[in-house]
């Protein structure tokens, strides 16, 4: 990128981080069970719940604790489970019509991402009836108060129930946008690894390397503050300390609870200081093509952050040094390549490929447009990049046939 376009990027992100401090970001306040959400719920005196979820989580029967201990302390409740991979406009609409017509005052999302993400502009259309959630896309345009929101992660990886951003895919036009406001920030977060212990190693892999990419683009991105450096590293280390553990036993609760912690500090992280090219490029993938977010970030990130060169040595150094990679005694260089390196080789023992098959050539340019628009000016990347640098990236992830054929020359 060049030109008065890069000077406008980044004096609109210099502009956020000066006013960093003094934007109204909260932590949600962890409860440690799903059996603590009644006293919450009756502390807030709320009525009735929403659960928001999905069809693989009901079938799994990871709900029927929460239903349990709902049901004990008469606490009415009702449920949506039709929530999508991308979750969309139209199960925002379902859900929304269940909350209303059951006088709803509370909403827990329970699931991934995409239930959380749900359950955030179900409360985001409660709070504001009359528009709809295309009007809210972007930055702070939500601007009301949501109904109690609770979120319960059964992945360790999303990071959504910190965050202030709700994904939602547009159910005609397939375009993925985000809405970013304080009030999206769940009040409560429920770290309960119980509810993760049945997820299959492929799922376990895909979150978890969601969450390393979620600390890594935040940390480094040009708007850290030391808490979200400090966030950042803390997520790193309990990663690679933990995430083989829980992907070769998935019942060992204690690898678990430190998974979901550590993507609960990652959420942190990347909520302030926001996350990069790695995620424009995801959720292109996943408006167009639904492809799993954690999967797309996992093939994405050694790609990106190759492609930055030097400018990100000095912390990628850092973050091996907390990931316990190299010491700081290791030349900055090689702990950088060592950093990347590892994450190719966590990427191989968890059988996840190096491209995204359903990459269409013709697609490409659409999908970078899409990537460009979501990230410029708001992420504060290491390097820049407009529509035409960010198509690379996507001829590179498709099969290597498909990119030998399509791949633009280099002139």
């Amino acid at each position: 990128m060049k030109g008065i376009r890069k000077i406008y990027c980044r004096t609109f992100q210099t502009a956020f981080k000066i006013a960093l401090p003094f934007l109204p970001y909260r932590t949600p306040d962890i409860i440690g069970s799903v059996k603590g959400i009644p006293d919450v719920l009756k502390k807030k005196k709320c009525g009735s719940v929403l659960i928001i979820t999905d069809a693989g989580i009901r079938k799994l029967g990871l709900t029927r604790r929460l239903e349990k201990v709902l049901t004990d302390n008469d606490i009415p409740y009702f449920i949506y489970d039709k929530t999508v991979a991308n979750p969309t406009t139209e199960n925002v609409a379902e859900a929304l019509d269940i909350y209303r017509e059951n006088g709803c005052t509370a909403i827990i999302g329970f699931g991934g991402g995409s239930s959380m993400d749900c359950a955030k502009a179900v409360g985001a259309r409660a709070a504001k009836p009359k528009q709809p959630l295309s009007k809210m896309k972007g930055i702070l345009k939500v601007r009301k108060r949501l109904p109690l929101l609770i979120a319960i992660p059964t992945t360790a990886g999303t990071g959504s129930e910190t965050t202030l951003a709700a994904v939602i895919t547009d159910a005609k036009t397939r375009h993925k946008y985000a809405i970013n406001d304080f009030p999206l920030i769940p009040r409560y977060a429920v770290l309960d690894p119980k509810v993760t212990v049945s997820l299959p190693p492929s799922i376990t892999a895909s979150t978890g390397m969601d969450a390393l990419t979620h600390a890594v683009e935040a940390f480094i991105g040009n708007s850290t503050t030391y808490g979200t450096r400090q966030n950042a590293l803390l997520a790193v280390r309990l990663i690679f300390d933990n995430i083989d553990i829980v992907y070769n036993d998935g019942k060992n609760v204690d690898a678990r609870r430190n998974m979901l912690h550590a993507s609960f500090y990652a959420g942190c992280a990347f909520t302030k200081s926001y996350v990069g090219y790695v995620h424009a490029i995801a959720h292109s993938l996943g408006g167009e093509y639904n492809v799993p977010h954690g999967l797309a970030n996992a093939v994405i990130l050694p790609l990106v952050l190759e492609s930055y060169g030097s400018r990100i040595h000095k912390k990628l150094h850092k973050l091996a040094v907390g990931a316990g990679i190299s010491t700081p005694e290791t030349p900055v260089g090689e702990s950088a390549s060592a950093f990347i390196q590892a994450i190719k080789d966590m990427k191989q023992r968890f059988n996840i490929g190096i491209h995204i098959p359903e990459i269409q050539d013709v697609d490409i340019p659409k999908l970078a447009h899409y990537a460009d628009k979501e990230a410029n000016p708001l992420y504060p990347v290491p390097v820049l990049m407009d529509k035409s640098e960010l198509e690379t990236f996507y001829y590179q992830l498709m099969d290597d046939t498909a990119g030998d054929l399509n791949r633009p020359q280099e002139q």
